[in-house]
């Protein structure tokens, strides 16, 4: 990896202190896959502020389905920063009082610095001859997904399907609600999160579609049992932004809000960048999403609010107690 200056990236971070400081513990709590990224992008981080201030940080990681993690912070859980799987997962902490309500406009990008898609991972060959969302309605196809009333992915993978059926020729709710209700009849097992959803498809061998994160896939076709899968990128899909926020209640409890403010803003620094690029995010930096360009194939994407009207309203509409998610859901077994 290309060797970024300490000046350079001190000036993503905004600190510009040279005093030692006591050594301190700081909490991520952040979604499921982003387990092996947070590792490294703990050690070069920590590596930095030690050259930068001489404090040395135990950085301690949580790792979870996005809305149970939310849950977790909002009802107490002392993080330092959340690194969540969508803002909405962050507006839930604000409603208990421990992140300030304009957090999005505290870090670029509306404080998403990396973004990922939904894609589906197939077993080799492709077998039941998976291409699009409206091949996974199909009578006997098997279909592993987390569930979205407690995973972010399983959120973004719901809306990418209701999405898909919309911009179809002749499109509306009413078809967008029959596909869906359709797929998830086909689903053989609803894990809590994306990574348990990976374990039941790679390792436990079930299933004959996964409906993944972009990152969470490639991972999969990189490891020891690549020959087994590959990828299908669907015809359109929705654009994940994963949502980031320092958590201000614990920060000005513990002391820990420049470190706070230090930790995210090296996400956009030219080496925080690098790090979710080499673990399969999609990066903002223009330079490092060209490096990467071979990475991430072009897709077809279309967000959330051009679609939903935002997080909250498709929350309330999909997602909340009793909302379509629950009656299309219920039924099914």
């Amino acid at each position: 990896m290309k060797k970024i200056s300490i000046i350079a990236v001190a000036l993503y971070v905004g600190i510009a202190t040279t005093a030692v400081q006591a050594a301190t513990s700081f909490l991520n709590v952040s979604y499921d896959p982003t387990r092996e990224f947070y590792q490294e992008y703990n050690q070069a981080f920590g590596k930095f502020w030690k050259q930068r201030t001489g404090q040395d940080v135990e950085f301690k990681q949580s790792h979870g389905g996005s809305g149970k993690q939310a849950r977790a912070v909002a009802t107490g859980l002392e993080a330092d920063v959340v690194t969540l799987a969508l803002a909405n997962d962050i507006d839930e902490i604000v409603k208990a009082g421990f992140i300030q309500p304009n957090w999005q406009k505290e870090f670029p990008n509306n404080s998403a610095p990396y973004t990922s898609t939904v894609v589906f991972l197939v077993r080799k060959g492709n077998p039941k001859n998976i291409r699009d969302w409206n091949d996974l309605t199909k009578p006997g196809v098997e279909i592993i997904t987390p569930n979205p009333k407690t995973g972010g992915a399983p959120r973004w993978i719901y809306l990418s399907a209701w999405g898909y059926a919309l911009k179809q020729p002749g499109g509306n709710d009413a078809k967008a609600r029959e596909l869906v209700k359709k797929l998830y009849h086909n689903v053989k097992v609803l894990d809590s999160g994306a990574r348990g959803s990976l374990t039941t498809f790679a390792e436990r061998g079930i299933g004959d579609v996964l409906l993944s994160w972009e990152n969470e896939a490639l991972l999969a076709t990189k490891g020891p049992d690549k020959d087994k899968y590959q990828i299908v990128y669907p015809s359109i899909s929705i654009l994940a932004e994963p949502s980031v926020a320092i958590v201000d209640k614990t920060v000005d409890k513990d002391g820990n809000r420049t470190l706070a403010k230090g930790y995210l803003n090296f996400l956009y620094s030219p080496l925080g960048q690098e790090l979710a690029a080499k673990h399969y995010f999609r990066p903002r930096n223009t330079q490092v999403a060209t490096k990467y360009a071979a990475q991430f194939p072009k897709i077809k994407l279309f967000t959330i609010n051009d679609v939903f009207g935002g997080w909250a309203k498709a929350q309330k509409t999909h997602f909340a107690n009793g909302a379509i998610f629950d009656q299309i859901y219920d039924g099914k077994q």
